[in-house]
């Protein structure tokens, strides 16, 4: 089983405030375990976090990040939600931070 930081994708983009949090966490679930999303099954959601909007899901498969990241389109939709709302899902990356550092600090 790969690392967590792995099997997690980050979700932008998710409405705020119109639903409870539960619900919201719930919707997203279903969203990513959605073949039609190229998902599969959802081990984790983390939502809220200190972010607005921002939610991450950990897969229980490494390779369903990788399909759902090869999906040019994720569209919330839910017959809770008024509308469709476009998310962007991008690889999560613990050391992104430390990343920037080590470039910033690279001599030119």
């Amino acid at each position: 089983q790969a690392a967590k930081s792995a099997r997690t994708v980050v979700i932008t983009g998710v409405p705020d405030g119109l639903l409870h949090d539960d619900v919201m966490t719930d919707i997203l679930v279903i969203h990513f375990q959605m073949s039609k999303n190229n998902g599969g099954d959802v081990e984790e959601v983390m939502y809220p976090t200190t972010k607005k909007g921002v939610a991450y899901v950990t897969f229980e498969d490494q390779e369903v990040v990788e399909s759902v990241l090869k999906k040019d389109e994720h569209r919330l939709e839910d017959k809770r939600l008024s509308r469709y709302y476009p998310l962007k899902v991008t690889r999560y990356c613990e050391n992104v931070s430390a990343f920037v550092i080590y470039l910033v600090a690279l001599p030119l």
